[in-house]
């Protein structure tokens, strides 16, 4: 009886031992989502392209979020951002590591935002560039 109980809990010491490190190698397998552009360069400063984005749970993304217009993007997708384990944030390749999830993403000016993530959480989590929702700045990130 303790030599099961012993091999059990080494067992389960083992998983729990490995889980950062299987989460670490599913990282390296990431897929590239379809950049979400917000505005563009001919002066439509509220076309949205690719506003709606889908993904499975459990695999691990790299969504670029690429400002071209000229108006102020305060990016918010709180419950998205909430549901999923996020690896780092990348701007002009410097990489922010942190224990949570944003609040949002603001652009001040034309530029890009990586966040690479692994999608935890199957749902669908609607986005928004806060104050601008009434120009159609708005959309949908699909997790299945």
């Amino acid at each position: 009886m303790k030599r099961t109980f012993r091999l059990a809990a080494l067992g389960l010491a083992g998983l729990l031992a490995a889980g950062p490190a299987l989460a670490l190698d599913l990282t390296k397998k990431r897929q590239n989502l379809p950049d979400l552009v917000l505005g563009n360069e001919e002066g439509n400063d509220f076309v949205v392209e690719n506003k709606d984005i889908e993904m499975e749970a459990g695999k691990a993304y790299r969504l670029r979020i690429v400002a071209k217009g000229r108006q102020e993007y305060k990016f918010y997708a709180p419950e998205f951002f909430r549901y999923i384990w996020l690896n780092q944030i990348v701007i002009n390749h410097l990489e922010i590591h942190g224990g949570g999830p944003p609040d949002h993403l603001e652009f001040d000016d034309p530029g890009e935002i990586a966040i690479e993530f692994v999608a935890i959480k199957p749902g669908e989590y609607k986005w928004e560039a806060r104050g601008l929702e009434s120009k159609g700045m708005t959309g949908t990130i699909s997790v299945k």
